[in-house]
């Protein structure tokens, strides 16, 4: 698989086979991705690893205090701006729309809705969740070479054969993941990665999810 067939065949897989992903592969894919490029080669990125029992504790830890609503949630950092709007705001919204008219799941039934969402802390059935962290002091630059890394792993996993979902969603509940993994306390929990293999003809792996043109993001000045 070429670059360009990892960058097309990756998307954000929410629906993923039990199957238990190599744990060789899933080395050789973050020694690799340790290549990734960061200002000043400061290399900010921080993960654990989950899999087995330990994934199942914190599956159980999280539904625990889910029926708490966002009582229950103690997130760290704000994941959307608030004054988010525009093009940047409609395709957001757009996204899910999509989703859930591919799940067949109408804006009315609330309860589907739901459930859906609630899978977002079952790692999407993924038998893999890396949990991604760095020191608070980091600023904006190294937080975007934490993308640039994640971004890496999402293609060397593509590359392996295997699927991810990248999931800030477990920011909320970075208070429970502290009491199940060792993060330290100086650092700030960033997102969830959920790792496996895609179902592949599942809807919510298929439905259409729309990018901006180029002409809408890139601006060429050549004279």
């Amino acid at each position: 698989m070429n670059v360009t067939e990892a960058v097309t065949s990756r998307r954000s897989i929410r629906q993923f086979l039990p199957d238990a992903v190599d744990r060789t592969t899933l080395t050789r894919v973050l020694e690799t991705a340790q290549r990734s490029p960061s200002g000043g080669n400061v290399q900010p990125w921080n993960a654990h690893v989950l899999s087995g029992p330990p994934l199942t504790r914190l599956f159980d830890a999280i539904a625990e205090v889910m029926p708490q609503g966002r009582a229950a949630h103690a997130p760290e950092y704000t994941i959307y701006p608030t004054d988010l709007d525009g093009r940047y705001e409609d395709s957001r919204r757009s996204v899910g729309e999509a989703m859930y008219k591919a799940l067949d799941v109408p804006r009315e039934d609330k309860k589907g809705r739901l459930a859906q969402f609630v899978l977002n802390y079952r790692a999407f059935n993924a038998p893999v969740l890396m949990l991604v962290h760095t020191p608070r002091y980091m600023g904006p630059p190294q937080w975007a070479d934490m993308g640039m890394w994640l971004q890496t792993v999402m293609l060397l996993l593509r590359e392996a054969g295997l699927d991810s979902c990248a999931q800030e969603a477990w920011a909320v509940f970075q208070k429970q993941i502290r009491e199940c993994v060792d993060i330290p306390d100086d650092h700030i929990f960033f997102c969830g990665m959920s790792i496996g293999y895609r179902v592949p003809d599942a809807p919510v792996n298929t439905f259409p999810v729309d990018r901006f043109a180029l002409e809408d993001s890139v601006t060429f000045v050549d004279e």
